[in-house]
């Protein structure tokens, strides 16, 4: 295994059922894996609202952040998987309270399913300063 690729879930995020990582740190890049509403319990939380989702998504995108020491401002790029586009707006109000006045690159797609039947799955990358 190549020692500048380091593995990272969170301990406090449900251990990955996948054959993937929370978190992947790589030559100052983090890549972090698509967080969908799944709750520390491990429960898909997909019969809540779209904002609950959304909040809970944000949650998660945080914890995978603090594990690897990372905080918004280290985020680079952002993609939002979504699968109905008039949620959007919402999404965007709450995504600008979360992220303040960090403005990482970002990027949306309307999709027709997600894993659980998730409203929205989020996926990052951040780099170390």
């Amino acid at each position: 295994m190549n020692q500048s690729i380091k593995y990272a879930n969170a301990s406090t995020l449900i251990p990955p059922k996948g054959h993937y990582s929370h978190c992947v740190s790589a030559n100052g890049f983090v890549f972090i894996s698509g967080q969908l509403p799944i709750d520390a319990l491990g429960n898909a939380a997909t019969n809540i609202s779209f904002t609950e989702q959304t909040k809970l998504v944000l949650n998660n995108l945080q914890v995978c952040l603090d594990t690897v020491n990372c905080t918004k401002a280290n985020l680079v790029q952002v993609r939002i998987y979504i699968t109905d586009m008039n949620n959007w707006n919402s999404f965007n109000q709450i995504y600008a309270e979360w992220i303040g006045n960090y403005r990482p690159a970002r990027a949306v797609a309307g999709v027709a399913e997600l894993h659980f039947g998730a409203a929205l799955e989020i996926e990052a990358t951040a780099v170390y300063a």
